[in-house]
């Protein structure tokens, strides 16, 4: 990129981020860095087994402290060149798979599902491999793109080539994650995973949602609009426009 490209859009940055410190703190708390630093290692013990689904090449846990701690580590992804590409010693297992057709053996402690889910093409069949992986009693924990944000429907609308280009020029890091990989957001709202969640067994622990996220912030006129319209979904329209969100949810025991 130009110098005085990326010299625009970070003075842009650096604009949206000023302006955003005009809003409650509410508005400001990004999801994906509260999933990563709170949510998740919260409910992380030691000798866990932890499925971790859709990690691919980055899983949440490192190998030292997955060996420190005692945790076994299952990896699913559809790309089994991306779990290959994983640091060694990430996984004691691995399934090569779609999420929606996997079915587990009711052996997690905890499942992690990070940004996986908007990209599979059936989020109900996903639903019932996260509940059958899990022990009666386990957890999982999921933070999603939410289907209703601006970001989501423009990426259902736009070509993929030419978002990825456009994405990966504007923000090189997101080159490294999930987010250059075909989005479906099918039932991606909070309502609807909650609702499968519980077709399926799992009781909801904990929600959380969020109003913050980067992809407007490298132009500082839209970044506004956009901002305003974060405010007025949140206090007319209610979560399910929210920008991303998280739950927590339990495998009912057998007994219940």
């Amino acid at each position: 990129m130009p110098g005085y490209l990326r010299s625009f859009l970070n003075v842009n940055q650096r604009l949206s981020a000023s302006f955003d410190r005009l809003f409650p703190e509410y508005f400001r708390t990004p999801g994906k860095k509260t999933f990563c630093e709170d949510v998740v290692p919260s409910l992380i013990a030691d000798r866990q087994t932890i499925y971790d689904l859709g990690a691919g090449s980055r899983p949440f846990l490192s190998p030292s402290e997955k060996s420190d701690r005692g945790i076994r580590v299952i990896g699913l992804d559809i790309d089994g060149d991306e779990l290959s590409k994983a640091p060694a010693g990430s996984y004691d297992a691995i399934h090569v798979c779609d999420l929606a057709q996997f079915s587990g053996q009711e052996d997690a402690d905890f499942v992690i599902c990070q940004a996986a889910l908007e990209h599979v093409s059936d989020t109900e069949g996903s639903m019932r491999a996260i509940a059958s992986s899990l022990k009666p009693g386990g957890r999982a924990a999921i933070f999603v793109p939410c289907r209703n944000a601006v970001f989501a429907r423009l990426n259902l609308i736009l070509p993929q080539g030419f978002k990825q280009r456009i994405l990966f020029t504007v923000f090189p890091s997101k080159a490294e994650g999930h987010d250059g990989f075909e989005a479906h957001y099918d039932n991606c709202t909070p309502s609807r995973i909650k609702k499968l969640a519980e077709q399926v067994g799992l009781k909801v622990e904990q929600e959380r949602f969020f109003w913050i996220s980067s992809y407007f912030s490298v132009f500082f006129p839209v970044y506004i609009l956009w901002r305003f319209w974060t405010v007025t979904a949140a206090t007319l329209l209610g979560n399910d426009y929210c920008e991303t969100f998280v739950l927590v949810l339990r495998k009912e025991s057998a007994d219940r």
